[in-house]
């Protein structure tokens, strides 16, 4: 199996810039890279109580026009309730930075 090359990679040690130097393989790259840490969230079910924690995967962020349209949504891994809980400006922030999956919402008319 032949290794990957990067030409002119930037911000690569030993680089050279974008028009020319050292080829670099793919996996020296990234040879300094740590282990990604999936995001996990904090979340409380106001049905049963209980408070846990939840990958990006388990949760929906929908934007809509208004504050009012807009919220994030997961079921309770405690009790199978379906939870929709509004969101400000911080969470959306923190949710679309942690890589949950984002719905935008628009209005026909």
């Amino acid at each position: 199996m032949s290794e990957s090359t990067m030409t002119g990679v930037p911000g690569v040690s030993g680089d050279q810039g974008v028009s020319g130097g050292p080829e670099m393989t793919v996996a020296a790259a990234f040879a300094g890279m740590k282990s990604v840490v999936p995001v996990m969230f904090r979340a409380g079910c106001p049905d049963c109580r209980g408070n846990f924690e939840l990958a990006a995967s388990a949760l929906r962020l929908a934007i809509g026009a208004t504050s009012r349209t807009t919220f994030y949504s997961f079921t309770c891994p405690d009790c199978g309730a379906a939870v929709r809980k509004p969101a400000g400006e911080r969470i959306v922030e923190l949710l679309t930075g942690g890589g949950v999956r984002t719905l935008r919402l628009t209005s026909v008319g």
